[in-house]
């Protein structure tokens, strides 16, 4: 195997007294693809910029082959200095590189290159960035969120450059798709030490679980050593002197050793523990869209669009940036008027949001006065009264936080302040514009979970296509030109359903060379596995049954959920109660637990039924 471009060994690094990393090492070869990952806050960026040559570790040794050439992505580019995009992209150009390479770049992600970069949007920035970075094609190429900002065709044509590049590549994303599409190694960074997975990042979480459960495993054992071993000290100790002193001793250090693994276990199990406050429950139906249009400056964002959102839906909006996506959310949730059509919102609607760019609070406001409201200690969430340090601790902020200014938050810190922020407040009906940036995996893992469990409607933005999967029940997707169509599931099943469409953003070439595809394997689905075309399914009778009795069977469950909710929320109950408060508890996780299982089953069969109904017309 040939010699590793660059090394890093024994990496130690304490910020104010705490220590970041205490033995962090990788290696990059030629043509890597790498991928770090772990917490926020567990040093994921500040190791890629020592190992671009950017921060000094305290100790260690890093080694660069010589001649070996970066180029680094940060999560905020400086454009300060510079006039326009073009004179910004050019600037880290190699001596004789290819200046028309940049033009190609920049037309391929939309930009002219003339855009002044003081007015630059957060994608338009982002796009910039990365032309910057990869027109030298270096030898390692370090990307730090490369996806923030950026639209669907844009993540997916980087996906593509990057699997045709020469460089070795080093990334930290949050997009579980991208880490799988170009990831053949992992490095996790867990509590201040790097680990190794020879594999991409589709192995990693069943590796991690597994070295997280045998390291549980170890724990268990070392307490029934100490257990055996403090039994001996008080019985036993009789012995000769000299064996039961390095007895002692080495009770001793099982002691610190066990120790230091509970830090450790504990450190591994802090999750972030989100609970969304819930209004009461809204009518049935959310919102109604009947042949609405609008436009901006004579363009068609919306045309015609027609669309019903019940109770529960989850709805992800898909499309390229300048689709209409934040216009549409703005119709759906009655703060602008369509140009035509009429919209029909429903009874009882509690609306929440998040704001995608977390500029709603001034840069100097502290975590604290930014939960509280900018007065006392205490917090309300869903109208309880909860002491601020209790509910940021939900939230994995430290006590000593409290008085931290927002600016001086990182950007998952940032994150996890507007999910704290917004769950709070009572509702119905969220509505999460780019909810996941920032955000490492674990939190994404028990925001899905709290979305799951939510009992009222979501209306989802997010380029993120392995969470909108995870998440949604339908997808809206733009279609350009100011069409909208709405698709059952996730982002995986809208590019199945979508045979014979033109996808937004994508070249006549492209359009032409996937019909051709589509034409070739008419009986195929597009992962090519042979399963049988639509005309061959049909609805038995126990599934026309089902779809006639399923509904009504939700709503029962759903009406038992809510007064069983009601009964539980008796601050008396348990006192006087405790035997029926545990039943009442249990009996609601099994009703959500069927109610689950009927949507899935519900939601399976509407489906079926469409593609049959679909084949027969």
């Amino acid at each position: 195997m040939a010699p590793p471009l660059l090394t890093l060994q024994d990496i130690h690094l304490t910020f104010g007294g705490t220590p970041l990393f205490e033995g962090a090492e990788f290696s990059v070869f030629e043509r890597d693809r790498l991928c770090l990952v772990g917490r926020n806050g567990s040093g994921k960026s500040t190791l890629l910029k020592i190992a671009a040559g950017m921060v000094q570790p305290d100790d260690g040794i890093r080694f660069v082959k010589p001649g070996v050439t970066f180029r680094y992505l940060e999560q905020e580019p400086d454009f300060s200095g510079f006039g326009t995009v073009r004179e910004y992209a050019a600037s880290d150009l190699d001596p004789g590189g290819d200046e028309y390479m940049i033009e190609v770049l920049l037309s391929e992600l939309g930009l002219s290159g003339d855009e002044k970069c003081g007015n630059l949007s957060g994608g338009e920035a982002r796009r910039a960035a990365i032309v910057r970075a990869i027109v030298s094609e270096p030898d390692i190429l370090i990307l730090d969120e490369p996806t923030n900002h950026l639209d669907l065709p844009a993540i997916e044509w980087l996906e593509g450059r990057l699997k045709e590049m020469r460089s070795a590549i080093v990334l930290i994303s949050h997009d579980r798709r991208f880490l799988t599409n170009l990831s053949r190694r992992v490095i996790w960074i867990d509590r201040g030490k790097t680990r190794t997975l020879e594999q991409g990042f589709g192995a990693f979480e069943a590796w991690r679980d597994e070295l997280l459960e045998r390291e549980e495993r170890d724990r268990h054992k070392l307490d029934r050593k100490i257990v055996r071993e403090n039994h001996w000290v008080v019985h036993g100790v009789s012995g000769r002197r000299k064996r039961n002193q390095k007895r002692l001793a080495d009770l001793r250090e099982l002691r610190a050793e066990r120790e230091k693994l509970n830090e450790r276990s504990r450190r591994a199990r802090d999750n972030v523990s989100m609970t969304a406050s819930e209004a009461q429950f809204s009518g049935k139906l959310v919102v109604e869209m009947n042949g609405v249009s609008k436009s901006w400056d004579g363009a068609p964002l919306i045309r015609d669009l027609s669309l019903k959102i019940h109770r529960k839906d989850r709805i992800g909006i898909v499309g390229p940036n300048g689709s209409g996506k934040t216009t549409l959310l703005k119709l759906l949730t009655g703060q602008i008027e369509p140009d035509s059509g009429d919209i029909r919102m429903g009874t009882n609607i509690e609306l929440n949001s998040l704001d995608q760019k977390r500029e709603s609070l001034a840069a100097t406001t502290s975590l604290k006065d930014a939960l509280t409201g900018c007065g006392g200690d205490m917090v309300s969430v869903g109208g309880t009264q909860r002491h601020v340090i209790g509910y940021m601790k939900d939230f994995l902020f430290q006590p000593e936080q409290a008085g931290t200014p927002i600016e001086r938050l990182s950007g998952g810190e940032r994150g996890r302040l507007m999910l704290a922020r917004a769950f709070a407040r009572p509702s119905n009906m969220l509505v999460l514009d780019e909810p996941t940036n920032d955000l490492d995996l674990e939190t994404l893992d028990l925001l899905q979970e709290l979305l799951s469990d939510y009992s009222g409607t979501v209306l989802l933005v997010s380029h993120d296509r392995d969470f909108i999967d995870r998440v949604v029940t339908s997808v809206v997707a733009s279609e350009g030109d100011g069409e909208w169509v709405c698709y059952a599931g996730g982002y995986s099943d809208m590019l199945a359903q979508r045979t014979g469409r033109g996808i937004a953003g994508e070249g006549e070439g492209s359009k032409k060379k996937r019909k051709k595809r589509a034409a070739a394997t008419p009986n195929t689905d597009e992962t090519g596995d042979g399963a049988s075309s639509p005309a061959s399914v049909k609805l038995s009778y126990k599934d026309k049954y089902a779809l006639e009795v399923l509904p009504g069977e939700m709503e029962e469950l759903a009406t038992e959920i809510a007064e069983l909710q009601s009964r539980l929320d008796d601050p008396q109950f348990f006192t006087t109660d405790p035997e029926g408060f545990n039943a009442t508890a249990s009996r609601l996780s099994e009703a959500r637990a069927e109610l689950d299982a009927r949507e899935e089953k519900w939601i399976e069969l509407e489906m079926l039924r469409e593609t049959v109904e679909g084949d027969l017309k």
